[in-house]
């Protein structure tokens, strides 16, 4: 992981890490072992916890991590760079390298390996992700300002934030998502952290199909800011009312957009 060098609301500077890449690499219990190692790979590298040209962990680390069989965990490698995700390299210094960029659109990979071309949303199913999403987020954001959190987290937080306020254009998506996933990670649920990252995965489709509005963009880091200080200092009123003004914010520019 990267250390990142950021400064905390009183000004003085920390030194944290970026969101650790295994964050949503648990182990798979029940269902298709290959599937769901595809569907975390697939959401570690699209909710960018491992950024464009980084590796992937090593195949005996991953099936580790998610309680498969390693070569389980090449099988879906393979099906990942089949379908343009990944590249895999040789040699000493090879492995399982993110593409840079990391293709978009609304797509999944098939239990053949294939990838496969989403139908485009309806207005049905724009609004049940929005209300599916204000419920996950909002509530996270409320636990995540009632737990005590450690210093590291507390640190690390501060340092998602500061990454999306100086994020480039290009990479403010996947920067944005990282820091609603950390959110969701304090939070104190893995369950909880689950269901936001299938969540942000569905938000993030529809978002690629919208462009990228630089006052949105500033607004949006203003709002990131009064919703993360709401949870640093344990204020979950505060927390959940900004994070459903944020929400709210995206909402509107979707609907505007897909209808």
């Amino acid at each position: 992981m990267t250390d990142v060098t950021t400064q905390t609301p009183d000004g003085e500077g920390l030194t944290s890490t970026s969101l650790d890449g295994s964050l949503l690499l648990r182990p798979i219990r029940g269902g298709n072992a290959f599937e769901e190692t595809v569907e975390r790979l697939l959401q570690t590298i699209r909710l960018g916890l491992v950024p464009p040209g980084e590796r992937l962990a090593a195949e005996r680390e991953l099936a580790l991590l998610l309680d498969v069989s390693r070569d389980t965990v090449r099988d879906a490698i393979s099906a990942l760079a089949d379908a343009g995700f990944v590249e895999v390299r040789r040699g000493r210094y090879g492995g399982a390298f993110v593409m840079n960029p990391v293709p978009a659109g609304a797509r999944r990979i098939a239990r053949s390996g294939l990838t496969v071309n989403s139908a485009p949303a309806s207005s049905s199913d724009v609004r049940d992700i929005l209300v599916l999403r204000e419920v996950l987020e909002v509530g996270a954001a409320t636990h995540a300002a009632a737990h005590d959190l450690s210093s590291g987290d507390r640190e690390k937080l501060w340092a998602a934030f500061n990454d999306t306020k100086n994020a480039t254009p290009e990479d403010y998506r996947r920067l944005d998502s990282r820091l609603h996933l950390l959110i969701a990670e304090m939070a104190g649920s893995p369950s909880l952290l689950t269901a936001v990252a299938a969540c942000r995965m569905r938000v993030n489709e529809l978002l690629d199909d919208i462009p990228l509005l630089p006052p949105n963009i500033a607004h949006s880091t203003q709002q990131h800011e009064r919703i993360v200080l709401a949870i640093l200092t344990g204020d979950q009123h505060t927390s959940a009312d900004e994070m459903r003004a944020h929400l709210a914010g995206s909402a509107a520019l979707l609907r505007g957009f897909l209808g």
